[in-house]
């Protein structure tokens, strides 16, 4: 067996973007959501209110989806110890830093927790904020 196989899930299922339409999906969800709290300022307070539950949820949904992925990637790093594997390579050494760099970063960039906090305090907003408009008390 491959050392690219030692789990139950082929390496070409981890390793699988997703289908386009999905991702545009989130691409998508994230640019709305940043339009949505863009224009907040020059809205009247009902549509201010559908921005606002508008941003809110695309950015849930695409901060989750950015943890998601980068959580993706350090755990390839990781389970393929590929920071070893670019060091034994025979690519040139400017190639090798230049890889490296990406490799290695993956699995200190703090990225994956900044999005998931984002997601988690969006999701405590949104709660409340559903609470409050439906005048709910905790």
């Amino acid at each position: 067996m491959s050392k690219y196989m030692q789990s139950s899930t082929p390496i070409s299922k981890k390793i699988h973007p997703g289908l386009p339409f999905i991702r545009i999906f989130f691409f998508i969800s994230g640019i709305v959501a940043t339009i949505a709290y863009r224009i907040v300022p020059f809205l009247n307070p009902l549509e201010v209110k559908i921005a606002w539950y508008t941003g809110t949820i695309g950015f849930i949904l695409y901060f989750w989806h950015r943890a998601h992925i980068e959580t993706k990637r350090a755990n390839l790093v990781k389970d393929h110890d590929l920071v070893s594997v670019v060091e034994k390579s025979d690519i040139s050494q400017e190639e090798k830093s230049a890889v490296s760099y990406l490799v290695s970063t993956s699995l200190t960039s703090k990225a994956r927790y900044n999005s998931a906090f984002i997601v988690i305090v969006s999701l405590l907003a949104l709660i409340v904020s559903i609470a409050v408009d439906l005048n709910l008390h905790f």
